[in-house]
């Protein structure tokens, strides 16, 4: 059926942008890490994690089409397959193809037109976070932490937003890796890369900062003496939607605006 009325959605980033595109009435089911907008954590149906879904109880919602995420949800996505529902799942990974993503979801949906004045004033506002970051001139080494045991570094999408909000990602060469084991790093290479702020977004855990300050050496960094270690929470970065582009570019460049150079 076209327009697809009964979707599923096993993670957040389509939840919101189809509340964004006013097409909230179609969602019948929603991973249980959702938390924007806060009428979707309240009002839909919670059927999966990130790596496990309820199979019986999305069966049983009759959707016509369910949205995934990535290789992460393939199985997932292959099991609801041979069950015999429509399943599509995104790969996002750069801002260019999150913007993109919001524009298929919105011709999915029969909303082609909002999909794109959407997709333009998120392009709209990361070019001004540009332009005001290009006027301040200084720009921090940011080492952005996604997950502890083992290291790793930023995914290409924040490499890329960390850019625009004014700051030089210290890893940016690994954020293009799509793999997780690609951006993997280790205590020795943070070390030498000195940065003068640390950003950490632990992927469903809470930061410990005072586990992050207590590893060898890491009291000496710039950003550990300055106190330029921040946590952004990670239903802000790390997921690959509206998000991102929003709230988590805001969070950036509130604290590269905030740092002065020592």
């Amino acid at each position: 059926m076209f327009p697809p009325q009964r979707i599923v959605c096993l993670t957040e980033e389509t939840v919101e942008t189809l509340y964004l595109l006013g097409e909230q009435d179609r969602i019948v089911g929603i991973s249980a890490y959702v938390v924007r907008p806060p009428e979707a954590a309240r009002d839909k149906a919670r059927i999966s994690s990130f790596i496990s879904a309820q199979f019986d109880r999305i069966e049983a919602l009759e959707p016509d089409l369910v949205l995934a995420f990535s290789d992460i949800q393939a199985e997932i996505s292959a099991e609801l397959i041979k069950r015999g529902l429509n399943v599509h799942c995104f790969n996002q990974r750069t801002v260019a193809e999150i913007l993109d993503s919001i524009r298929l979801l919105g011709a999915m949906v029969g909303a082609a037109e909002r999909a794109e004045a959407l997709a333009q004033r998120l392009q709209d506002n990361l070019d001004a976070t540009a332009q005001r970051a290009a006027a301040r001139g200084a720009r921090p080494k940011v080492y952005f932490e996604e997950w502890d045991e083992p290291l790793i570094t930023s995914i290409h999408w924040v490499s890329e937003l960390i850019a625009v909000a004014g700051g030089d990602n210290v890893f940016a060469d690994r954020a293009a890796g799509r793999a997780a084991k690609e951006r993997f790093v280790n205590a020795d290479e943070v070390l030498a890369t000195q940065p003068d702020i640390v950003l950490a977004s632990w992927c469903g855990k809470r930061f410990r900062r005072e586990t992050f300050e207590a590893r060898p050496g890491f009291s000496d960094l710039p950003a550990v003496r300055n106190h330029q270690v921040h946590e952004i929470p990670s239903e802000i970065i790390l997921q690959p939607g509206p998000a991102a582009l929003t709230d988590g570019l805001a969070a950036l460049e509130g604290i590269f605006t905030a740092w002065r150079p020592a």
